[in-house]
């Protein structure tokens, strides 16, 4: 890898508010905020809007679209 070119990777902190989860991983993402983390060092930290913690596929809140459903309504509407 050439020096002086690629962004720091640095540890950082993600956090999901919505889902009450964060994470602390490496990333070459910075931001102003920071957090103190449970080994008692301040990290940058990065709020996302959704996370496996809060998306409906993970967390088992999905809705099933009933497809058929609508096939069958949209025969008959338009079915002359």
């Amino acid at each position: 890898m050439k020096k002086g070119i690629h962004p720091d990777y640095r540890p950082v902190v993600f956090r999901d508010r919505a889902g009450d989860f964060a994470i602390l991983t490496r990333s070459t993402r910075t931001s102003d905020n920071t957090v103190e983390w449970e080994d008692g060092n301040t990290y940058p930290v990065i709020d996302v809007e959704i996370s496996s913690a809060s998306h409906p596929f993970y967390t088992g809140n999905a809705r099933v679209v009933d497809t058929a459903g609508r096939v069958e309504r949209f025969k008959r509407r338009y079915n002359k």
